[in-house]
């Protein structure tokens, strides 16, 4: 759902996944009208107002409790909804992913509950109910560590560490783990140099997590956060070239897009150094052949320095009318973007 949440792509994959993890009440009710079945869904986030809990347990989904503050909101939801809450604990791990793009555990995060504040939490959140008040139905345990890793053996460590913690708090709560998320973090290749993730030595090195789990956790099962590998590379950003000029021998292709549609290729989510997705340029006509390669800079139309797409690539001659096409844009794409940010158009999305 955070990756993309057209709901046609949401309607095709929740055909093909286990399950399905929100980050709000607004993403709840899209993947429920689009068919997610709330025994198989999880909600995570670090400022769940109390409408949102309320709703997530009305609808039997399974809340990743992030903060004390949480769990008496979540009896009293199910005091007024008549259902028990389902509740995960989710840790601030004490590691992070190595080589990840992005990294959501180690050292002080707002994201769940840091691993030395958890036994507390964990008692009180499986604690028998005091007469009269609710109780809580406890399920397992939630840890992402960081995203956008294209590094197996990486990943397996985090994986490895995350199951440790998972066990050790395990046996502090006198009930079985029936559910553990241990995040996700598998990239795609995005920037020259990049490789695909081996998937087979993730998976090879997965079983014996996997075997271990069965013996240790014995009830659990586990669960990966896969959103951007399953559908970052399947999506395409095509903007209009709108002008075409040269500034101190520098060659600009304006177009009538940029990083209010698509801000993570602009280099504004989250990248510490910039660097270009892959681009190419095609002719408006079809039937035309490509221009000879030039060194070219793709922008936006907007009034700021940090509307580009492509800095100084070699991309094939484009003249007003032609196509830029980004790669690698079925993550993190319009949602993702400040679309009304000086009230240009909105893309459009077609799922093809």
């Amino acid at each position: 759902m955070k990756a993309n949440p057209h709901p046609d792509v949401v309607r095709f994959m929740v055909g093909l996944v286990d399950g399905v993890d929100v980050a709000s009440a607004g993403e709840m009710r899209r993947a429920l009208g689009c068919g997610a079945d709330p025994a198989h869904m999880s909600f995570a986030g670090p400022g769940k107002r109390d409408e949102e809990l309320l709703a997530a347990v009305a609808a039997g989904v399974l809340v990743n409790v992030e903060s004390a503050r949480e769990l008496p909101v979540l009896r009293q939801a199910t005091v007024a909804s008549g259902r028990t809450a389902r509740v995960a604990l989710r840790l601030n791990p004490d590691f992070e992913l190595k080589g990840s793009g992005m990294r959501m555990g180690g050292g002080a995060k707002p994201f769940g509950v840091d691993v030395a504040q958890a036994p507390a939490l964990l008692r009180e959140m499986v604690l028998p109910a005091a007469p009269g008040a609710a109780g809580l139905h406890f399920e397992g345990f939630h840890l992402y560590a960081g995203s956008q890793s294209l590094q197996a053996d990486a990943l397996l460590e985090a994986q490895r560490l995350s199951l440790e913690w998972a066990e050790r708090l395990a046996q502090q709560t006198g009930q079985p783990v029936t559910h553990l998320n241990l995040g996700g973090g598998l990239g795609i290749p995005y920037f020259p140099g990049d490789r695909h993730l081996d998937l087979n030595a993730l998976g090879q090195g997965m079983q014996a997590l996997v075997q271990r789990a069965a013996h240790s956790l014995p009830q659990a099962t586990l669960a990966l956060e896969l959103g951007r590998y399953l559908v970052g590379e399947a999506g395409l950003y095509v903007a209009r070239v709108v002008d075409r000029k040269v500034s101190g021998g520098q060659v600009f292709l304006v177009t009538d897009g940029g990083l209010h549609h698509h801000l993570a290729a602009s280099g504004n989510f989250g990248q510490v150094i910039r660097k270009n997705y892959p681009v190419t340029v095609l002719p408006a006509d079809p039937a035309a052949p490509l221009g000879e390669l030039e060194t070219s800079t793709v922008v936006g139309p907007l009034c700021t320095p940090l509307d580009l797409l492509a800095d100084r690539m070699r991309l094939p001659r484009a003249e007003v009318g032609d196509w830029v096409v980004v790669f690698q844009s079925g993550a993190y794409g319009a949602t993702a973007s400040p679309q009304a940010f000086l009230g240009h158009p909105p893309p459009v999305e077609i799922l093809v």
